[in-house]
């Protein structure tokens, strides 16, 4: 119940403040991302979710909001792996899908500002995204539940709140409930989240830059591709993560995630 506010409301007040500021709304629902208002919504949801989120922290758990895994002490080289993994994901994906001629690449587009810009608006995504799911939700059920079950919860609602994207298909929800595994896994060893956020950004990111559409959403992308077809390999018009290929990418990643931070984990101990 609790993670219903830290989510919708930030959304309801976000998109009030934007209206108000005269933005125009219809852009979001079209499936294109306009960078410069998704950006303001993101960043305006962060603040409202962060107040809302230390009110929680401060008079229900008691706990200082840093918590919910915010330490930054030790945690470099976990956020530079979760920067690399994301990266060398899509660059194979790229190049596995255009050696199977499931796409076809058209050229290159590069603009310095729609690359900043994205860099922004993913990384306030995989911020506010990682901070509810990672940060606060699985947080709390790891406390009442063993890490297999909390981590299935929190990944059924993760997945749901992509259910009203556009072009979504069962596969593709299929897939973003084993991403959830995929970013929280880490967590349930670290109670950190540096890098299921830098792995999040690095996944959205990347998913962009290589042209792909992200969870259904079209965004800037430096390399330019067709689909002479759409079918389950490709992903089809949800993009990558609609794609058997993003299973086996999924479940490997879920496998090697949870062996090096139990290690990492069993070592420190």
């Amino acid at each position: 119940m609790l993670t219903f506010f830290l989510l919708f409301i930030p959304q309801v007040l976000g998109a009030l403040v934007l209206m108000v500021a005269g933005f125009d709304l219809n852009k979001m629902s079209s499936g294109a991302i306009d960078l410069k208002s998704m950006i303001f919504l993101e960043y305006l949801m962060i603040v409202f979710m962060a107040i809302i989120l230390w009110l929680f922290m401060r008079f229900i758990d008691k706990q200082p909001l840093v918590e919910i895994g915010l330490q930054t002490k030790g945690r470099l080289k976990e956020f530079y792996f979760g920067l690399s993994l994301g990266f060398v994901i899509m660059f194979f994906a790229y190049i596995i899908l255009n050696i199977l001629n499931e796409i076809v690449f058209l050229g290159i587009s590069f603009d310095f500002n729609k690359f900043l810009m994205s860099i922004v608006l993913f990384a306030g995504v995989s911020i506010f995204e990682e901070v509810v799911f990672r940060g606060y939700l699985l947080k709390n059920l790891l406390e009442s539940f063993n890490p297999y079950v909390a981590l299935f919860i929190s990944s059924i609602f993760f997945s749901l709140i992509h259910g009203s994207n556009p072009n979504v298909t069962s596969l593709g929800l299929c897939n973003i409930f084993l991403a959830g595994f995929f970013l929280g896994a880490s967590y349930v060893f670290t109670k950190n989240l540096w890098f299921p956020i830098a792995l999040h950004f690095s996944w959205n990111f990347f998913q962009s830059m290589f042209g792909f559409k992200v969870s259904g959403l079209d965004s800037y992308s430096i390399i330019e591709f067709t689909i002479p077809k759409n079918n389950l390999l490709n992903g089809g018009e949800f993009g990558f993560e609609s794609s058997y290929l993003s299973i086996i990418v999924l479940i490997l990643g879920i496998f090697i995630i949870w062996n090096y931070f139990k290690n990492n984990s069993t070592i420190k101990n």
